[in-house]
């Protein structure tokens, strides 16, 4: 998940980095999800990296489809880091429709690490 051209600049670097993630998510690639994510991660409930991988591979277990559509990217850049807010709607089920979804408020927070951009935290609520 290399965020590509070195000259690419930070903010699209950044996008292009969460919109890979989508992708991996999609297509239930744990690995590919878990390369973005740093080892210093934490997330709800002093949720690390690994329990993080371990939450996303139950979701894929229980739902043979998993759907994950972001809102609007909110970014803020300072220095080496980021915020980013926005809104998921997440589905999932084991046929041709959606069993269940949901929307979120997501925010994240991001780190260069090796000129890369890695999710260092991450905390959600439902949207009503």
């Amino acid at each position: 998940m290399s965020a590509g051209c070195r000259n690419e600049p930070p903010e699209a670097a950044l996008r292009a980095t969460i919109d890979r993630m989508q992708a991996a998510a999609e297509a239930r690639d744990a690995g590919a999800m878990a390369e973005a994510v740093s080892e210093e991660f934490i997330g709800p409930d002093g949720m690390d990296r690994d329990q993080f991988r371990r939450t996303l591979a139950l979701v894929w277990l229980r739902d043979q489809q998993v759907g994950v559509q972001l809102g609007p990217l909110d970014v803020k850049l300072v220095g080496d880091g980021a915020t980013v807010g926005f809104t998921a709607g997440t589905s999932g089920g084991a046929g041709w429709l959606p069993e269940r979804g949901q929307l979120h408020r997501v925010n994240t927070g991001w780190r260069l690490e090796g000129g890369e951009w890695m999710l260092v935290s991450a905390s959600w609520e439902p949207v009503l």
